[in-house]
């Protein structure tokens, strides 16, 4: 489900590899819970054998007093990161701000990751480092913001073939170019995935295809567009990893009504026979099967968002919230959840809430389910029937009108 990790684990600018034991890696940045700012000095690892069960590996390399992991800038926050396997030896590319750009290594994919060594021609030219690996064994490193500059990796894996540089590979100008490349070889082209700002903010993870690692790029499409998963939302930066024959892109949204606290999620992509990724919507079950709607729904799992809603941290946890005087029944103001199996069928509706209001359940082709009024100090739950039964596998929007308003969670019943 999404997002994959715990409520306050804020895990952005996610790239997802799979290393020689055969699990999936997400290395990322590290949002500080509740906190109004991007990053932290600290960077963690999680994998899994199965794309449902996350094993936290806790902090693999920092940046501050006790852990001095860039010693040429020692107070720089840590941005997004990539990692690589080569020759028994784990790399893990940093950067942060001041456009630092390094290298540290490792004996495993966790870590502990050695101090980093500057990555010369890059560092402090810009960030979000992005390695590949081609298949003659020739490395490439890409980094940069607003236009994006890559080069041919020397052997060490630490040094910069100069000579090889090129400056804009992609550029916001012509290609939506933001930040945050990240590249990937399938069959004989070359993907680079980039944080596109052409929809008017730079919520869309978008690609170009090359017949070489250098370019030149032709843009192709959207893979996916963050927008609505939260009303202050600003960026979307991820990869894409093939994992036991299927493909799927990692991206994050933001939450709390702010562009912060971002968190990984995933979607599963299909691409077509000419090899173009369709572009994919957001959803709450992500890479799982559909949510059992007969079990309590977390209001946390929203995919999108419309009006004055957005999620609140409230004892860790966060609750879908809308504050500030509405009129009821507008349709401006709606959570929507996708997608929930409603099994053999549902006749009821069920919330834990507090506030005042309004709440109109609907499923596709505007088909209202139920309508409930509330009017509740503390938690408390609250239920309405059906007008009809409902089988099967639906979207689900929560449509809200009120002055004052918190939900828990949701479920449906018999």
């Amino acid at each position: 489900m999404n997002p994959i990790l715990k409520e306050n684990f804020c895990v952005p600018d996610v790239e997802a590899r799979v290393m020689p034991d055969g699990r999936l890696y997400i290395y990322g940045s590290w949002d500080l819970y509740g906190n109004n700012a991007y990053c932290s000095h600290e960077l963690h690892a999680f994998s899994t054998d199965d794309m449902e069960n996350w094993v936290d590996h806790g902090v693999i390399f920092r940046n501050n007093n006790e852990w001095k992991g860039i010693p040429w800038q020692k107070d720089a926050l840590l941005y997004a990161p990539d990692a690589i396997y080569r020759d028994g030896k784990y790399y893990l590319y940093v950067c942060g701000n001041g456009n630092v750009e390094g290298v540290a290594v490792a004996d495993t994919p966790i870590g502990p990751f050695s101090v980093a060594e500057k990555i010369e021609g890059a560092d402090g030219d810009g960030i979000d480092p992005a390695v590949f690996i081609d298949d003659d064994g020739q490395a490439y490193y890409f980094w940069g913001q607003f236009h994006l500059r890559g080069a041919k990796l020397n052997k060490d894996m630490k040094t910069l073939d100069k000579s090889s540089v090129k400056t804009h590979i992609l550029t916001e100008w012509e290609h939506g170019f933001h930040e945050g490349a990240s590249i990937r070889k399938i069959g004989k082209k070359y993907y680079m995935l980039f944080t596109d700002i052409s929809r008017g903010k730079a919520t869309c993870l978008s690609y170009a295809i090359a017949d070489y690692p250098l370019g030149p790029y032709k843009k192709c499409g959207v893979i996916i567009d963050n927008m609505h998963c939260d009303d202050k939302t600003w960026n979307n930066h991820g990869s894409i990893a093939c994992f036991k024959g299927q493909w799927y892109v990692f991206y994050h949204r933001s939450s709390q009504n702010g562009t912060f606290n971002r968190r990984v999620c995933v979607e599963k992509i299909e691409f077509d026979e000419k090899g173009y990724i369709k572009e994919v919507e957001q959803t709450s079950q992500g890479a799982s099967k559909p949510i059992n709607a007969l079990e309590n729904v977390k209001a946390s799992l929203v995919c999108k968002m419309m009006g004055g809603l957005y999620l609140e941290s409230e004892g860790g946890r966060e609750v879908l919230t809308k504050c500030g005087d509405v009129h009821y029944g507008s349709a401006s103001d709606w959570a929507e959840y996708k997608y929930l199996d409603f099994g053999g069928g549902a006749t009821k509706f069920e919330a834990i809430v507090k506030g005042t209001g309004k709440i109109i359940v609907k499923i596709e082709n505007d088909r209202t389910l139920a309508e409930i009024d509330f009017n509740t100090d503390d938690y408390a739950t609250i239920s309405a029937e059906f007008r009809e039964k409902v089988c099967g596998i639906h979207a689900v929007w929560l449509i809200v009108a009120s002055g004052d308003f918190k939900l828990k969670s949701f479920k449906f019943k018999l």
